[in-house]
């Protein structure tokens, strides 16, 4: 009996029924790609939660995957094929037939693979099936091709692979369950989200942990940071060589992992001006040559009986000198220009402080080793009892790409952990299958001739190892669009996605066709210049027409882009589609094992579009592409994206899926094509995994029983052990070239970038925009990042991710802004050497005292995404890609390179160098610049003032059901998609 037994008790109903139907499939609110469970009631979405058998997340589920839900209602969602019939720019579309719209683009398409398929730039955004869209360019013949990776992680990817043989990112992990010691560099908390937050709860459930972060900003990880590092932006690689410079000093360095695992012992010739100078010793055979300290005779690196020395001077047989790649290394990094208090006041952080780390992770590494009674046999046969790691471990992301100096910084990043002995190891930083790779893995880009209705001879994307590879003219100029694989940005291994509309504005270095993309939304959020790329997309001849003449587009939403296409081919939300997660593009594997996952549609689209891919397919049949249409002409996938991801092979028994291979679906990694695999997978929960023995979970680059295993998966061509790289020849290739030496050397203007920007050994360097502009002029850093709510402009759309996050504003020290006379809620001009923005601000303390910054694709256009013209997100919130150039300044001939990475070409979204300038008391407050809206598509859904999504959802023992069906007069049947979309307005 309750307190009050007269009072009538509410009724609870502790056990709701929430579903007539559990589907499992993979997330697509981020690059978590996270298993989920789908509940259906008749054909709405009830529930999205987190998959608990699944590897990647176990169960956990974050906001954006919850909202889901809202991402498939969403009033932004494409209906139908459309037809530009205004000017570009305007949203007047006429919505036209599939058939139409298919033939329309295969004729344009056609006429290009007919004469010249480069004059076609395909390129695609954050799709997660790069490996499909990759070998379609390839067989259509196309150079130019790439995916996002080119704005967003090519310093990360080419740094690691380049020296590790794997990456950051989500292609590695700390060792969560045995580190100590956890260094995380410029992490934002929207990519690899649930399982950092996983592993970082193990950390900080565990006694005798620290977890340091070291980003301008400290939100989401950093705040819950033992220690937080508030550097400047763009001098972390400074901050690394001081404590290179300290580990050095002390010789807290792992002198035995470095010689068995890394290139450090091999011999380098010093021999100044001479064709070979800073390229390894080697023998007749092509093996590079060490020193051994026992036989005092040159002998291979890959003998394993030698003991190499790792620094002293040697005469070579013809009389030169060598000496080892480490003992070049220590040079450098023990110049007193590297020690703490000569980097102190750049990097914002104390020299005392530097030296405290430093003696941290050293006391840890060295005083606090983890060892494992793991028996293990390696790449040369030998046998080792235990293993033992150096429990420190690090991680890095865009917070270190986004920098005109980020390969080098990344790369220096692996080197501190080379130097420690911890990659790979137990307590470190260890590989994702199906990395490590050799380094750099393979294979080259292919494009060097495009040549009419021929497919290209490998892959667009690759690795170069030298000037031979690169795609350039006789005369040294680009063949691709992009500019990618030139002397410009020898190794942009992921292409420069925002380079691409600027120079087919320009043509340069050549017009082309037809640009074809995928949810890239170049025209706002993922552009620099927003505004020059909006007139590089409408510009015109003399003669009327178009300088980009044809713009095929495909997105699932409304996003600012679609204006500015000529014929748009409507997607389906993630929820609609089949899709591979596989092993041949981003996996979504831990380093406990090898994984990959499907999505299944888990409901019917109620609109007429069509998955891309299946679009892509169909395309690529009716425009007769090897691999993809029959001697007939008939489609060779005529299942469409299911079809090929079941059937396809890449190389012999290597297919999209790793899972459930062979007929009978007994094997894995390998093996004939299963015509039950997808159900295999459905059965499964969308996805296949398999662990690690204990003697294969670690020390992989040189790990028989996994170097072997690897192989059988066909992720690697050979089991050779893998060797780690401090020093790079590859990259003192380019710098000889630079020098005048080899067949292939870069025009005489490039000739100096390429020797100081291509430095065998890491390097830092001021950002290449601040060094352009006066410090004075400009005196704060601006950045941007993702919440952890929201992933890219995806998110800022969603209706129940809007009521957390629905403007933007720009976060300001308190200190700093009390100087500038500035309080909470003030409006300023934010101005750089490109433009102003005007917004709304907020104080806080935990950022850098020289950095502004803000959060990144919460500010819409009018009249995109399906939102009302009054939401905030188009008044109230801002972009400050308004504000950053894709161009650095004019050099002397009045020529401009992008601002990116000179070696990587990785776009400098950090280096973006600002004012601020209080706003009069009497500007109207909302944000400028406002653009004129873009008018409704045909037949859009109309405005919604209030969602009341599930509303109507009859609980099947509730009394509000029971009265719903003793009433005629009440709607019995499941409402529609757009009724449940909200109230009108």
């Amino acid at each position: 009996m309750g307190l009050f037994p007269t009072s009538k008790q509410e009724e609870v109903d502790t056990s709701p029924h929430v579903s007539d139907e559990v589907k499992t499939t993979t997330c697509y609110m981020c690059a978590c790609r996270c298993g989920i469970k789908v509940h259906l009631r008749g054909d709405q979405i009830r529930y999205i939660e987190g998959n608990p058998d699944h590897p990647v997340n176990k169960g956990v589920l974050c906001a954006k995957g919850s909202a889901g839900i809202m991402q498939h209602n969403s009033p932004a969602r494409l209906q139908k094929p459309l037809l530009r019939t205004g000017e570009r720019g305007s949203g007047e579309f006429k919505e036209i037939e599939w058939e139409e719209a298919l033939e329309m683009a295969t004729g344009w398409l056609g006429e290009i693979r007919e004469k010249d398929p480069a004059k076609l730039a395909f390129f695609t955004g954050r799709d997660q099936s790069q490996s499909l869209t990759g070998w379609w360019a390839a067989k259509f013949g196309t150079r130019n091709f790439a995916a996002h990776g080119g704005f967003c992680s090519v310093n990360m990817a080419a740094a690691g692979l380049y020296s590790a043989g794997g990456s950051f990112w989500e292609f590695g992990e700390p060792d969560w369950d045995l580190t100590k010691y956890l260094l995380m560099f410029g992490v934002a908390e929207d990519h690899d989200s649930n399982p950092i937050k996983i592993g970082l709860g193990k950390l900080k459930s565990r006694e005798g942990t620290k977890f340091v972060s070291v980003n301008p900003v400290r939100t989401g990880y950093s705040g819950i940071a033992d220690e937080w590092i508030g550097i400047r932006p763009g001098t972390d690689g400074l901050f690394v060589f001081s404590l290179i410079h300290e580990l050095l000093k002390a010789e807290k360095i792992d002198w035995d992992y470095l010689t068995r695992y890394t290139n450090a012992p091999w011999l380098v010739i010093q021999d100044q001006g001479a064709a070979d100078d800073g390229l390894f010793v080697r023998d007749a055979e092509g093996n590079t040559l060490c020193y051994d300290a026992i036989s005092k005779k040159l002998t291979s690196a890959n003998n394993p009986d030698a003991k190499p020395v790792l620094a002293g001077e040697y005469t070579l047989p013809d009389g030169r000198k060598a000496v080892p790649a480490f003992h070049l290394m220590a040079d450098r990094y023990l110049d007193p220009q590297y020690a703490p208090d000569a980097v102190a006041e750049q990097i914002g952080y104390s020299a005392d402080n530097i030296r405290r780390i430093a003696a941290e992770i050293a006391h840890v590494a060295f005083e606090e080793e983890v060892e494992l009674d793991v028996a293990w046999t390696d790449w040369a046969g030998r046998k080792q009892d235990k293993m033992i790691g150096r429990p420190v471990a690090m991680h890095a992301m865009r917070g270190i790409s986004a920098h005109s100096n980020g390969f080098h910084t990344c790369r220096a990043i692996h080197v501190l952990q080379m130097l420690l002995g911890s990659i790979d190891v137990p307590g470190g930083f260890r590989h994702k299958p199906p990395f490590p790779r050799p380094c750099p893995p393979g294979p080259k880009p292919a494009g060097h001739d495009s040549i009419a209705n021929t497919p290209l001879p490998g892959m667009p994307l690759g690795f170069p190892t030298g000037p031979e590879d690169l795609l350039v003219e006789a005369d040294g100029t680009p063949k691709r669009i992009d500019k990618a694989y030139s002397w410009e940005y020898p190794l942009s291994s992921h292409g420069m996605m925002h380079m691409v509309i600027h120079n087919a504005w320009k043509g340069d270095p050549y017009p082309i066709d037809v640009l074809f993309m995928y949810m890239a939304n170049m025209s706002w959020n993922s552009s620099m210049n927003v505004q020059g790329t909006i007139k590089y997309l409408t510009d015109k001849n003399e003669d009327g027409s178009y300088k980009i003449p044809k713009i095929i587009y495909s997105d699932a939403y409304n996003s600012e882009m679609v204006a500015y296409a000529d014929l748009i081919l409507p997607d389906t939300t993630y929820l609609e589609r089949w899709d591979a997660i596989s092993l041949l593009d981003r996996p979504i594997c831990s380093a406990h094992g090898p994984a990959d996952s499907i999505r299944q549609p888990v409901i019917k689209p109620d609109r007429d579009v069509r998955p891309f891919q299946d679009v892509l397919l169909d395309l690529g049949a009716r425009l007769g592409l090897p691999g993809m249409a029959n001697e007939d002409g008939s489609p060779t996938y005529p299942g469409g994206y299911s079809d090929y991801i079941t059937n396809h092979e890449r190389t012999p028994g290597v297919g999209p899926l790793a899972g459930w291979r062979g007929k009978d679906g007994d094997q894995h990694g390998k093996g004939d094509s299963n015509p039950d695999q997808l159900q295999r997978y459905i059965d499964n929960g969308c996805f296949w995994s398999d662990e690690f023995t204990a003697e294969q979970s670690y020390f992989k680059f040189a790990n028989r029983s996994y170097l072997d295993r690897s192989k059988e998966m066909g992720w690697i061509p050979s089991a050779d052990r893998i060797v780690m790289h401090i020093y790079s020849e590859y990259m003192q290739k380019f710098r000889l070239a630079a020098q005048g030496h080899g067949d292939v050397q870069p025009p005489d203007v490039l000739r100096s970038r390429i020797e100081e920007t291509f430095d065998p050994l890491p390097i830092w360097y001021m950002p290449l925009e601040e060094k352009a502009f006066d410090g004075e002029d400009y005196p704060m850093h601006a950045i941007t990042q993702r919440p952890m709510h929201m992933y890219h402009s995806w998110g800022s759309q969603n209706a129940w991710l809007r009521q957390i996050t629905a403007q933007n504003r720009l976060f300001i020290n308190d200190v700093t802004a009390q100087k500038q006379g500035i309080a909470d809620d003030d409006w300023v001009w934010v101005i750089s050497p490109h433009g102003k923005v005007k917004t709304q601000v907020k104080l806080m303390s935990g950022v850098n005292p020289h950095t502004i910054w803000t959060w990144n694709a919460i500010g819409k256009r009018k009249g995109a995404w399906g939102l009302d013209e009054k939401a905030p997100e188009a008044n109230k919130g801002f972009l400050l890609n308004h504000i950053i150039s894709e161009l650095l300044p004019p050099r002397k001939d009045g020529y401009r390179y992008s601002n990116s990475d000179p070696v990587t070409g990785q776009a400098a979204w950090y280096d973006l160098r600002v004012r601020l300038e209080k706003c009069d008391a009497l500007e109207e407050e909302v944000t400028m610049p406002m653009m004129s809206a873009v008018a409704s598509l045909p037949n859009a859904p109309e405005q919604m003032a209030v969602l009341r999504y599930g509303a109507d959802f009859p609980e099947a023992n509730s009394p509000v059901s029971q009265e719903i069906k003793a009433d005629s007069d009440t709607q019995t049947t499941m409402p529609t998609n757009e009724e449940l979309l909200g109230e009108k307005s």
